[in-house]
């Protein structure tokens, strides 16, 4: 069964499989793991994602965030790990998509369009280029600090997003510093088909918060809703 991106409301971050338990039992479908990372430190081990991922059936999905840059390496992660989709964060040539599409039509992919000061042009024609060969997009922002272009914290420009939204023929996922506070606004003026959060539902400690969840998912669903009538 493919995974359906509309009103998709993705966790990532997952540390362990106690807070993939509270995630599922709050109603979040779709957990993202952060593997191989160039700036960030893995949440986990590559060994404790695939007993999460394994463990999961649909309606519910285990997402691997990478930064692979080639087909063989998007396959071979996701076979170690159990996924079926793939969010792919780094640069990846168009020949390189085509080729895993040719071999794993099983495998979603998920691409990122990373928001930086001035790039929108060169994205646009990025999206273009890549949209027969993925499934999704998703725009996120770039910390010009850290070098990281996922779980920064940090809010992009959202205009820029849904534009991107108006202009792909594949659906668009709004990330980048959403939290309960901000993310009812984020959707009614960007209209993506889905959300990712990381960092704006967790406390203090770096683990995920239960009423923070809540509020994240009923402030979503209640946008979701608004738009769709």
């Amino acid at each position: 069964m493919k995974p359906s991106f509309q009103n998709f409301i993705q966790v990532a971050g997952v540390i362990d499989q106690t807070e993939a338990d509270l995630l599922l039992d709050l109603g979040i479908n779709y957990l993202g793991f952060p593997l191989r990372l160039p700036v960030n430190k893995e949440d986990l081990s590559e060994k404790e994602a695939a007993e999460i991922i394994k463990s999961l059936f649909p309606p519910n999905y285990g997402i691997v965030i990478s930064y692979s840059s080639t087909a063989e390496e998007v396959i071979e992660l996701c076979d170690k790990v159990n996924s079926k989709i793939i969010q792919l964060h780094g640069p990846i040539h168009t020949d390189e998509l085509k080729k895993l599409k040719s071999l794993r039509c099983d495998i979603s992919i998920i691409k990122s369009l990373v928001i930086r000061k001035d790039n929108t042009e060169k994205l646009t024609s990025l999206l273009k280029e890549l949209e027969p060969f993925v499934d999704a997009f998703i725009t996120d922002t770039f910390d010009p600090t850290t070098g990281a272009s996922g779980a920064t914290g940090k809010t992009h420009d959202w205009e820029i997003s849904k534009n991107f939204v108006e202009i792909s023929s594949k659906q668009v996922i709004l990330a980048g510093g959403l939290n309960p506070t901000n993310v009812y606004d984020a959707i009614i003026q960007v209209k993506p088909a889905g959300v990712d959060v990381h960092t704006g539902v967790e406390n203090e400690t770096g683990r995920k918060d239960k009423q923070l969840i809540k509020h994240f998912l009923s402030e979503t669903n209640r946008a979701f809703k608004k738009i769709e009538n």
